[in-house]
């Protein structure tokens, strides 16, 4: 072997065990409610059921409970400057902390409840977007006040289940509604409507390897696909539109596949950047409800959260499945977060 062969191979090692020493580049944060036969939730009654709220991944691959024993979070958003400053969706409304979770308050009035999604722009970190039932609020003071910015939205069909911010743009959000989908491209000062559709886009998620892609989940639309940034937006061939779909995620490892969850098709793949696909459900227990997936984008490791059954995950992309815990659980969201390398562990997360 040449010594520069030799080199390579030495350097190759002295990354992989870099990595293996640095651990995940993410924290993977499940949003869950443990349930029992009935609909009673956790909180609800005194059974050996796990803590409703957060549960964050530790170096060692097990889950540890933080923040209030909540019965429903649908999304957990944190400042990049900053990871003891978090925001959370809940059924009260944002829920803010600047202790990494230790304490909570509500940080929205009482006419701004049962947020859908939360989402912070990382090139103007103190704005953040708050998707409604009835439209949207903007906080510009990381979370102070919550003022409504819905100028182009329209009076009725405005019930919000997403909204992301452009990483390539400060102030250029998306935003899905019951009556489709919203462009604003100055930090929600005015939006405009990009596609218009009956049913409620139920999911957006921006390409992490293409900026200028975007995709999206509706519930009887199908999967939708912008090619432009989020100007304009085609159908999905291949994926079903007859039932509704919850959410669509990228695969940080590999840029043509993509996965999608549903209660009546469970999870649907593609590693051909959507041209075809391919139900990946060997293995989960049935009927397929999938309620909500994720993509670890460290490792493309596709987790499902089957509900009232269990998480499950796959390694080879939804071919097969093995159960990952969280027995009589709902995931409402898999979330990743990037971690803070350089800040000292917080005292409650392992």
């Amino acid at each position: 072997m040449s010594k520069i062969k030799i080199a390579g191979a030495l350097l190759l090692s002295w990354v992989v065990a870099l990595g293996a020493a640095v651990g995940p580049a993410h924290d993977l944060i499940l949003c869950v409610t443990f349930r029992v036969p009935g609909g009673l939730t956790a909180t609800a009654l005194p059974l050996p059921l796990p803590p409703c709220g957060f549960h964050q991944r530790g170096a060692d691959n097990r889950f540890t409970h933080f923040g209030p024993n909540y019965p429903r979070f649908n999304n957990l958003a944190r400042d990049p400057r900053d990871p003891r400053v978090l925001y959370a969706a809940s059924l009260n409304g944002v829920l803010c902390s600047t202790d990494g979770g230790e304490s909570w308050r509500i940080g929205t009035s009482w006419d701004m409840t049962e947020p859908r999604d939360v989402c912070i722009d990382p090139h103007a970190p103190d704005h953040i977007y708050l998707a409604l039932p009835d439209g949207i609020a903007v906080s510009n003071d990381r979370g102070l006040t919550w003022p409504r910015r819905e100028i182009g939205l329209p009076r009725r069909g405005k019930y919000m289940q997403a909204v992301k911010v452009d990483r390539a743009q400060a102030g250029r959000v998306l935003a899905g509604c019951e009556s489709g989908i919203y462009l604003t491209e100055n930090g929600a000062q005015s939006w405009r409507r990009v596609f218009s559709t009956q049913a409620t886009t139920t999911d957006l998620q921006q390409s992490p390897h293409d900026a200028q892609l975007w995709l999206a989940t509706t519930q009887s639309d199908g999967a939708l696909r912008s090619r432009d940034g989020g100007l304009t937006w085609e159908k999905i061939a291949g994926v079903p539109a007859a039932a509704a779909l919850y959410n669509i995620a990228f695969d940080a490892t590999n840029a043509r596949r993509y996965a999608v969850a549903s209660w009546t098709y469970g999870i649907l793949t593609t590693e051909d950047g959507g041209e075809t696909w391919s139900e990946r459900n060997a293995g989960l227990p049935a009927p397929h409800r999938v309620f909500r997936l994720g993509i670890d984008p460290d490792n493309g490791r596709l987790y499902a959260g089957v509900y009232e059954a269990a998480v499950y995950e796959s390694l080879d992309f939804g071919r097969t499945w093995r159960s990952a815990g969280f027995e009589h659980s709902v995931v409402y969201n898999f979330v990743f977060l990037p971690r803070f390398v350089n800040t000292p562990a917080l005292a409650h997360l392992p």
